[in-house]
């Protein structure tokens, strides 16, 4: 059975299937290849919701890199497109994600690259 990942922040992305890389605090062990359960909302669920799957996914590249990397230009303005936020800069992604997911820009992240398989 397929390991679920949350997308809350980028629901609408994954329906329309505009994004195709995620960047997460954990997810160390991760590895080519694995198949995911995409899906809206998959812990701090309140009584008598269910876990809404998205889609189903496939993970194609796994590294880890500083989220500060997202501040070079030519990098991270592409990568913002493929996070499913197109009119985004990179120094505007590395601020909402710190805002979201906590840390500090300098963190080291989990880039995490897939297709959608379903």
């Amino acid at each position: 059975m397929p390991r679920n990942i949350s997308f809350s922040m980028t629901t609408e992305q994954i329906r329309n299937r505009t994004k195709t890389v995620t960047r997460r605090k954990g997810w160390r062990q991760l590895q080519c290849g694995t198949i995911l359960n995409a899906c809206r909302k998959c812990m701090g669920l309140r009584p008598g919701e269910t876990i809404e799957k998205l889609a189903t996914i496939r993970v194609v590249d796994v590294q880890r890199e500083p989220l500060d990397l997202m501040m070079s230009p030519g990098y991270g303005d592409g990568e913002c497109r493929m996070e499913g936020f197109p009119k985004m800069k990179g120094p505007e992604f590395v601020e909402m994600f710190v805002k979201h997911m906590g840390g500090t820009s300098d963190q080291e992240v989990t880039r995490i690259e897939f297709e959608y398989v379903d």
